[in-house]
């Protein structure tokens, strides 16, 4: 298989309302234009379908990103990029997914805390801060921010667009993709405004 037909898991990680969904669906559009086979897994898509029953503890959370590394592991293995964009706020098992893998691409959506609270549509962190939820990740729940990640992009700062495209050239850069030279399409941006898990 040659370099250019080569795939890997993109694992977007960072907090609630960061920005992962909408520059992982933006990254996704632009692989996909290039004829590459790809497949997202988000946080709230997979605790429907692939870890239901789940909740929010230490144990739950490292066996539903055990369970969304598995996947990616078996779609990178055929040839198929992989895109988790889930919270997976613990390092241990980032790392463990990481070494499953191989081919693994970790993206650290690093976004401050009081742009994220603003971000949310849905009023989680307001809850949190209240009391009402508990267990949540950057307020009564810790995130461990990556070491060494292969890629940060800066939310607070960047639109949505100039993330995925550091994204791709940072592919293309590793030998993922073929050089182009393109930029991304910001065709789906407006609509993904609110998608901020």
């Amino acid at each position: 298989m040659a370099s250019s037909e080569k795939a890997c898991t993109i694992w977007f990680t960072g907090l609630p309302s960061s920005g992962k969904s909408t520059i992982s669906v933006l990254v996704e559009n632009e692989i996909g234009t290039r004829g590459r086979n790809v497949e997202v897994l988000d946080g709230d898509v997979v605790r429907t379908n692939l870890s239901k029953g789940l909740g929010f503890s230490k144990e739950d959370r490292d066996t539903n990103i055990k369970r969304i590394g598995f996947v990616c592991h078996l779609l990178t293995r055929n040839g198929a990029f992989a895109i988790s964009a889930a919270i997976s706020p613990y390092r241990e098992i980032r790392d463990e997914v990481r070494e499953m893998i191989g081919d693994f691409v970790e993206v650290f959506v690093d976004c401050p805390l009081e742009v994220c609270i603003k971000r949310d549509v849905k009023g989680l962190y307001k809850k949190a801060i209240s009391g009402e939820i508990k267990e949540f990740t950057g307020i009564s729940d810790p995130y461990e921010e990556p070491l060494n990640p292969e890629i940060t992009v800066k939310t607070g700062d960047e639109t949505p667009q100039e993330s995925a495209t550091k994204i791709i050239a940072k592919l293309e850069e590793l030998g993922y993709l073929s050089q182009q030279g393109n930029t991304v399409d910001s065709g789906h941006a407006e609509e993904l405004a609110t998608v901020t898990l």
